[in-house]
């Protein structure tokens, strides 16, 4: 029983730590992506929180674009590690070692995908928020500056509707769907695993 409990507690802080990262070095990567500003209270913050993975990782696989491949290739590492942790935790058997190491290299890739779709669900709905009350606030333009290219094709389509812009609400269905896929694709593969 006190394994079992000392299991669960180094989980839940194994999740929370690579959780963190993963998700700070995925801003990075969006910031970017989306050529936001890191000129700003929360660039800065993410710059220090993920300059000491990024730099080396910026040696092996130069930046040649606005898709910053080191830092999304740090952030599926640390998930890798993570699910591979998890897994020596867990006491799971896995069934060979060739199977494992691309199982978890998919289960990485997999919560990657995850951890982006829980981001910009946070993303989109606290820029929706703020522009309803606080559009003047620096943290304001820098969500926005990341939710815009995903809201862009919604708004196509989506025209306002009394001057509020409902395409937030498209995104986020889609988001949920997304997140059923992958829960649907994680279970799959685990049973794999096993």
């Amino acid at each position: 029983m006190a394994n079992s409990l000392f299991n669960q507690l180094l989980l839940l802080i194994l999740d929370a730590v690579f959780g963190f990262f993963t998700s700070v070095l995925l801003a990075r990567f969006y910031m970017q992506w989306a050529r936001v500003s890191f000129r700003n209270q929360i660039g800065v913050f993410v710059i220090a929180v993920t300059d000491w993975i990024v730099q080396p990782a910026r040696r092996i696989f130069p930046l040649r674009s606005s898709l910053d491949l080191p830092t999304l290739v740090c952030a599926w590492a640390m998930q890798v590690l993570q699910s591979l942790l998890t897994a020596w935790i867990a006491g799971m058997a896995l069934s060979s070692a060739g199977n494992a190491i691309v199982g978890l290299m998919i289960m990485g890739v997999l919560e990657i995908i995850r951890l982006s779709v829980f981001f910009l669900m946070f993303v989109v709905i606290v820029s929706a928020v703020m522009s309803w009350i606080s559009s003047y606030n620096p943290l304001a333009s820098v969500l926005a500056g990341i939710a815009r290219p995903f809201l862009r094709p919604f708004q196509r389509f989506v025209p306002p509707i009394g001057g509020v812009d409902l395409s937030p609400l498209f995104l986020l269905l889609l988001l949920q769907m997304i997140l059923l896929l992958l829960a649907w694709a994680r279970s799959a593969l685990l049973m794999l695993l096993r």
